[in-house]
């Protein structure tokens, strides 16, 4: 059986061994809209729960526009010129529009990145904040929520007469969807905030994980920390699986977005009757499988459906390596899950923390293989999994020891895949 792996820019064709159920489960998506300009152009002039985007325009001397990172493939160079027509036509000049990169506490966007994320004729004709969540400086400090957590939000943002999110919808290892209020917190926030809104009082929650929404608490502290940050007004898209927009969700914050959600999770859900024995995934490719901290999603998305003691490869191509300085240095730190898990949980928080620690948590009661060719050796004793430069034994390490006829859940594009075992 040959599959085409979602791995890099290119991909990565595979031939998987015979002697095992197969399951393949590939990302749903609806069908491509046909006329996405129009349908952004509509969807701006009638959005959901607000006035249009025109009149809230109007009499405003500036906006702020807070678009993904390179770390997300939001189409922003498609979406980002309708809304800045509008804008523009409102009467809100070119000088007086920022774009805020939603960088959380990622890196900054290289010149090269803002080109790619914006497109050249856009970055070079307005404003750029490019968030740095360690400047606690270029945030304002806006008070907490109702729960203690402290806000501190791009001055860029916050400051604006308009203040607009741009993004799209998929599910996400802790928030259960993206889109909506994370443009803001993580996506503009402080690392004072964002530290505590990736705690483990966050990541251990049984609800804070893919798919689940109504009930997170985290999506819930979000929503505040927005609505206290003054969102105006959204932008999301659902994505088919070539990227291409197949819906389109503008207007109040909240109500926009939840009816993004409701869209996207009706496509995408897939359901096993029983847990597989095995999984063989990805991070989707580029550019979420750049470094091994954001591989973490291909795993946390397909711990799901493996059975307790089950084995999961992730196949991410990890060009930029392991990931930040702090999140290597954590790595290396530890010599198991379980020593790390012990270690942060009443501790003050570090940067990155958490992506190990959702990894930790499934490795509870999985094993991880990772088949990531650009984590430099150094890193590979220190995995707390075995790692492979090559296909074929990473899955002949996968399929040791399974019986015959086990079941194998094949997921060549990771994360885009919402699945989940029937009760």
């Amino acid at each position: 059986m040959n599959v085409d792996l979602a791995f890099g820019k290119s991909g990565l064709r595979v031939d998987l061994p015979p002697g095992f159920q197969y399951q393949l489960l590939e990302a749903k998506s609806a069908a491509p809209l046909a006329d996405e300009n129009a349908a952004l152009a509509a969807a701006l002039e009638n959005p959901i729960g607000c006035l249009p985007l025109r009149q809230m325009a109007q009499g405003k001397k500036t906006a702020a526009i807070s678009v993904c990172d390179i770390t997300r493939p939001a189409p922003n160079r498609r979406t980002l010129p309708v809304v800045l027509k509008v804008l523009h036509e409102a009467g809100i000049p070119a000088e007086g529009i920022t774009i805020c990169i939603a960088t959380g506490l990622h890196r900054v966007a290289t010149p090269a990145e803002l080109n790619e994320i914006l497109g050249e004729e856009i970055a070079a004709r307005y404003p750029i904040y490019n968030h740095d969540a360690k400047i606690l400086a270029d945030h304002r400090h806006l008070g907490a929520t109702a729960s203690g957590i402290p806000i501190h939000i791009a001055e860029a943002f916050v400051s604006a007469d308009l203040r607009i999110t741009l993004g799209f919808i998929e599910p996400h290892l802790m928030l259960g969807y993206s889109g909506g209020r994370k443009l803001v917190a993580p996506g503009l926030a402080a690392q004072e905030t964002i530290k505590v809104i990736h705690s483990p009082r966050f990541m251990r929650n049984a609800l804070s994980v893919e798919g689940s929404i109504d009930a997170n608490p985290l999506h819930k502290e979000l929503q505040e920390i927005a609505r206290i940050a003054g969102q105006n007004f959204m932008l999301d898209v659902a994505l088919t699986r070539k990227r291409e927009i197949a819906a389109v969700f503008a207007g109040h914050p909240e109500q926009a977005h939840a009816a993004g959600v409701d869209f996207v999770s009706k496509v995408m859900l897939e359901k096993l009757d029983t847990p597989v024995d095995a999984a063989l995934t990805t991070c989707a490719g580029y550019p979420l499988d750049l470094t091994l901290y954001q591989a973490v999603k291909g795993v946390t998305a397909a711990s799901h459906i493996v059975r307790d003691g089950g084995k999961i490869l992730i196949c991410a191509e990890c060009t930029e390596g392991a990931g930040a300085p702090e999140f290597q240095q954590m790595i290396k730190a530890f010599s198991s899950p379980t020593a790390f898990l012990a270690a942060v949980e009443h501790a003050p928080v570090e940067v990155d923390q958490w992506q190990l620690e959702k990894l930790a948590l499934v490795l509870a009661s999985k094993q991880v293989l990772f088949l990531t060719p650009g984590v430099p050796e150094e890193f590979h004793a220190s995995m707390w999994g075995p790692v492979f430069q090559s296909f074929a034994p990473a899955m002949a390490s996968l399929t040791d020891g399974l019986p015959p006829n086990a079941r194998i859940a094949v997921i060549p594009e990771g994360p885009y895949v919402l699945a989940r075992v029937s009760a």
